[in-house]
């Protein structure tokens, strides 16, 4: 059986060719270069270095998620993409299966951890227990044991539930440099950390993995198959923010119904999510035209550790969008835009004080956006906000030439 894996769900991009019991080839970076950079010329030196066809794989096998938003996006459609083409069936393996099988007999506990940022992490809990021997060959087979399947949670749970179990753990993924002051408070019981050939991704794990789903009849459909983004963390926000709505305002929305008048359509703020992309990325063209973000630049943004980025919804259309940058302790915010139709009605000034508040929580103390000079509402709105004016860029903006006014809200600035 022939098998090649994807593995971009994280910094690290990963392309492995396993066939039967042998590594033909793995090809891993782990740097800050985009994945839709790196994953197809991977692709293409292993089929030169190995003299693939690739019409000779029984299956492509890519990393389910949790993950990168865009990681899982390109390395998804890419495998999508050519099982299509060549009719061949997809594997999806969930990550941090995979990350774990990299301990493959290990007696301890494992526990990767990947940062979701906000002190979260994707993570579960994996064990591997004896199977059936070979006597013959003194050989012993393991299986894999999911103590806790892959879930979001807070760095405080995992270890209150690594600590319960009472085992020695192995730690690994890119959330325990991170974590790593707080997990060393935190457990009580003993760990190892995983050295650096076997602390991350890596697509020959993902492969192993691949072959049992696949004896097992382990596929799915690659036509409609997405990868699993887990932000089970970022669900329990939002309902957490509907169901914290004033009563007072339900109550007066309500009566504005029963007088019949037609109140404002229901707003909805929350995160941007991959599938807003497309969308957020239009919105920033009409209301920014040629200075507006492109999709791809708004894609790696995104996903930046130090980033925040939010939308307004309405009636299931991206009608805003924002989003602010921790530098060293300063928030930049970016990408302030409201659809034509929607403006005037409160929905920026919403976005940006949620956007402060989340911003102040990843670290930034003081905040800082330019605008046009020419731009009224926009400095009004702004300056609602606390915003000062602290100085001018002559001749910033083209297309027409004009000013760039800087504003800054410092944290010893009234709310």
């Amino acid at each position: 059986m022939k098998i090649l894996a994807l593995d971009t769900s994280g910094l690290v991009c990963s392309v492995a060719v396993m066939e039967d019991d042998r590594l033909l080839s793995e090809f891993s970076i782990q740097h800050k270069i985009t994945h839709s950079e790196l994953l197809l010329p991977m692709m293409e030196e292993i089929k030169k270095r190995i003299a693939l066809d690739l019409n000779t794989i029984d299956a492509v096998a890519v990393s389910a998620g949790p993950g990168s938003f865009t990681g899982l996006r390109i390395g998804c459609a890419t495998a999508k993409g050519l099982c299509l083409a060549m009719n061949k069936p997809l594997v999806a393996v969930p990550t941090l299966d995979a990350m774990a099988y990299q301990f493959y007999s290990n007696e301890n506990v494992i526990c990767p951890m990947m940062d979701a940022r906000r002190s979260q992490v994707y993570t579960g809990i994996y064990t591997f227990v004896p199977e059936k021997e070979n006597e013959k060959h003194f050989e012993t087979y393991f299986s894999m044991k999911t103590i806790k399947p892959q879930a979001a949670m807070a760095v405080e749970d995992i270890a209150e539930e690594l600590n319960a179990i009472g085992k020695t753990v192995v730690l690994l993924g890119d959330g325990i440099p991170v974590y790593r002051d707080k997990l060393e408070k935190l457990l009580k019981v003993n760990y190892i950390v995983a050295p650096a050939h076997m602390n991350r991704q890596r697509a020959s794990a993902l492969a192993c993995l691949a072959q049992i789903y696949m004896r097992d009849g382990k596929i799915v459909d690659a036509d409609t198959f997405s990868p699993e983004y887990l932000r089970a963390s970022q669900a329990e926000r939002e309902a957490a923010e509907k169901k914290n709505v004033s009563d007072s305002q339900n109550s007066a929305d309500k009566k504005m119904e029963r007088n019949g008048k037609k109140g404002r359509d229901s707003i909805y703020i929350r995160d941007l999510k991959a599938e807003d992309i497309t969308a957020a990325a239009e919105l920033e063209g009409a209301c920014l035209g040629n200075e507006a973000w492109t999709e791809k630049q708004l894609l790696e943004a995104s996903v930046l550790d130090d980033t925040v980025y939010l939308v307004a919804e309405k009636s299931g259309n991206v009608v805003g969008l924002c989003g602010v940058r921790n530098i060293s302790g300063e928030g930049e915010i970016t990408n302030v835009s409201v659809a034509a139709d929607c403006r005037g009605k409160g929905i920026a000034f919403d976005m940006l004080e949620k956007l402060i508040l989340r911003g102040k929580a990843i670290g930034c103390n003081d905040f800082t956006l330019e605008v046009r000079a020419e731009n009224i509402p926009a400095r009004g709105l702004y300056e609602k906000l606390g915003f000062v004016n602290e100085g001018t860029r002559p001749g910033f903006y083209d297309n027409p030439k004009e000013d760039a006014i800087i504003y800054w809200k410092r944290n010893n600035t009234n709310d």
